[in-house]
C-alpha cells in the first residue's frame, strides 16, 4: 500500500504486527504469512537486522578473508608455491558489502513474495492493540490482533572511564575501518571479542585480548576456553584472562589501556580499542510501561510461548529476557510466538541450543558443559578425541582442536558436545540432534560416520567416554 497523499493512514485488519525485521522478526513474519495471517512488519533501520547488516554475516565475510590469507601463508606445506603475499582491504570490504546487499535483497524478496506489509519506520505502542509508525514520509497507525516485539539489541555500555573516547570502537564501527589497525586492545573474551581477535591478528595487528573472568569463552565448557587461549597465544595474541580494564586514556600510539589482575596493574599502548563486552536489549521508546510491561536489564519477561504479561503481546530475540542472544534462537522464538498466536501448539525448549564462535579455529557447543552436568547431580562420563588423530584433519593440515562428549553414566545419555577446530560450527549440529533427541552413547556408537570426515571425531569421543576409542593409543 502507498499513502503518499496523506499525513496519516490507518492499516486495519492486521492479524499480526511485528516490530523489528531482524532474524527473529522477519522469520516470524514469513511463518505467519505461511499460516495464512495478514502481517505487518515494521523496521526503523536495517531490513535483516543487526545480524545481516552489521553483525553475523559481514563479520563472517571478513573472517573468510582472514582464513584464506592464513591458508595462502601455509600453501608451501602442500607443495604450492606462491609469490609475495599481500591483501587488498578495500576489495575484502567490497566482498563483505556484496554479501550483505545480496542477503538483504533476498529478505526483501521473501517478504514481498509472501505478501507481507513492510513498513520502514519507527513503531511505538499507542494502545495494547495499536501501534503508531513514523516513516520518512508520514505517520501510520497499525491495528493488530497480536503484536510481536523483536527490536533486538545494541552494544552494551559499561562505566569504564574513557570507553566513550574517539578511538574506542564497537563492532559496528570496526566493520567500517578503512584498514586493519596496527595494534588493538579488545575488551571481552566472548564470541564477538574472539572473532575480532582472530580477524585482526590474521591481518597483522598486535592484538591484546582482555577478559575479566578466569577464561575465554566463559559461557562455554572450560576446555573450549583453555583450548582457544592456548591457540591464540601460539598465534601471537596477548591473552589476558582474570583481568579488568580500569580506564582508557590517550596514549602515544592512540590509546593507553590501564588494567588490573592478580599480578597488579599495568598499561598497554595500542592504536585502537574495541569494546566487545556484550549487548543490551532495545526496550526504550516503545511505550511498554504504559501497557504494564516493565522490562528488566535483561529485557522483556516472557513465558515458554514467548508471551509477555499482556497475553496478546509477544517478545522474541535479543529483546526477550529468556534464552541466549543468538540469531538462530531469535528465529525459532519467532516461529513459536507466531504459531501460538495463531492457535497452534508450540513452546520454546532451550535444552539443545547450539552456540558457535567463528574464530580461527572455530568453537561450538551444545547442551550441558561438564561443570553444569556435575552441578546438576549427574554422574558424568567424559570422552575427548583430539583432531590430530583424525584422518581428514591430518590431510587438510588443520589438526588444532578436539571433540568432547559429556554423558551421564547410568544410561549413557549424551548431555553435551563441545568442539574446537575447523568446521566446528557445522559439526555441532550432530550434537544438537544427539542432545535434542536424548540419544545415548550406544546410539552414537551404532551410527555409521562417513570416512574420511571430521565428524568421525564425534563417534571416537563418544567411544572414549567409555574408554573404548579405537583411534587413540591404548594406555
Amino acid at each position: 500500500m502507498v499513502y503518499a497523499d496523506t499525513r496519516q493512514a490507518t492499516i486495519g485488519d492486521i492479524r499480526i504486527a511485528i516490530i523489528g525485521a531482524g532474524p527473529g522478526g522477519y522469520v516470524a513474519a514469513l511463518r505467519a504469512a505461511q499460516l495464512g495471517a495478514r502481517v505487518a512488519l515494521m523496521e526503523k533501520e536495517y531490513i535483516g537486522g543487526v545480524c545481516l547488516n552489521v553483525g553475523c554475516i559481514p563479520t563472517k565475510a571478513l573472517l573468510r578473508g582472514a582464513e584464506v590469507l592464513n591458508l595462502v601463508r601455509e600453501a608451501h606445506r602442500f607443495g604450492i608455491q606462491v609469490g609475495d603475499i599481500s591483501y587488498d582491504w578495500g576489495r575484502l570490504q567490497a566482498h563483505k558489502q556484496h554479501v550483505v546487499e545480496t542477503m538483504v535483497r533476498g529478505v526483501r524478496l521473501l517478504l514481498e513474495r509472501a505478501g507481507i506489509e513492510l513498513i520502514e519506520g519507527e513503531a511505538r505502542f499507542l494502545r495494547a492493540n495499536t501501534l503508531r509508525v513514523r516513516t520518512a514520509d508520514d505517520e501510520q497507525t497499525v491495528e493488530a490482533d497480536k503484536i510481536i516485539v523483536a527490536t533486538g539489541s545494541r552494544p552494551l555500555k559499561v562505566p569504564i572511564p574513557g570507553l566513550e573516547g574517539p578511538r574506542v570502537l564497537d563492532s559496528t564501527a570496526a566493520l567500517a575501518l578503512d584498514r586493519p589497525p596496527q595494534s588493538i586492545c579488545i575488551i571481552g573474551g566472548g564470541a564477538i571479542g574472539l572473532e575480532w581477535a582472530s580477524l585482526f591478528n590474521a591481518f597483522g595487528a598486535q592484538v591484546t585480548l582482555v577478559e575479566m573472568l578466569p577464561r575465554l569463552a566463559p559461557l562455554m565448557d572450560a576446555s573450549i576456553g583453555e583450548g582457544l587461549a592456548w591457540t591464540f597465544e601460539q598465534q601471537g595474541i596477548d591473552v589476558r584472562t582474570g583481568t579488568r580494564v580500569i580506564k582508557i586514556e590517550q596514549g602515544e600510539l592512540g590509546c593507553a589501556v590501564s588494567m588490573a589482575s592478580e599480578g597488579g596493574e599495568e598499561r598497554v599502548e595500542c592504536e585502537l580499542v574495541l569494546s566487545a563486552i556484550g549487548r543490551a536489549p532495545n526496550v526504550e521508546n516503545l511505550g511498554l510501561e504504559e501497557l504494564g510491561i516493565r522490562p528488566s536489564r535483561k529485557g522483556i519477561a516472557v513465558d515458554n510461548r514467548m508471551r509477555t504479561v499482556v497475553p496478546h503481546i509477544y517478545a522474541i530475540g535479543d529483546v526477550a529476557a529468556e534464552g541466549p542472544m543468538l540469531a538462530h534462537v531469535a528465529s525459532h522464538q519467532g516461529i513459536v510466538a507466531v504459531e501460538d498466536a495463531l492457535g497452534h501448539p508450540a513452546v520454546m525448549d532451550y535444552s539443545a541450543v547450539p552456540s558457535c564462535i567463528f574464530s580461527l579455529p572455530e568453537a561450538a557447543s551444545v547442551g550441558l558443559t561438564e561443570e553444569q552436568a556435575r552441578e546438576a547431580g549427574y554422574e558424568v562420563q567424559v570422552g575427548i578425541f583430539a583432531l590430530q588423530n583424525n584422518g581428514k584433519a591430518q590431510a587438510y593440515g588443520d589438526t588444532n582442536g578436539f571433540v568432547k562428549v559429556v554423558a551421564e553414566a547410568e544410561y549413557g545419555a549424551v548431555l553435551g558436545l563441545h568442539i574446537v577446530g575447523p568446521h566446528a560450527s557445522d559439526m555441532i549440529q550432530e550434537g544438537t540432534a544427539l542432545v535434542g533427541l536424548e540419544a545415548t552413547l550406544d546410539e552414537v556408537e551404532d551410527l555409521i560416520h562417513p570416512h574420511p570426515t571430521l565428524t568421525e571425531a564425534i563417534q571416537e569421543a563418544a567411544l572414549a567416554a567409555r574408554k573404548r576409542a579405537l583411534h587413540l593409543p591404548a594406555r
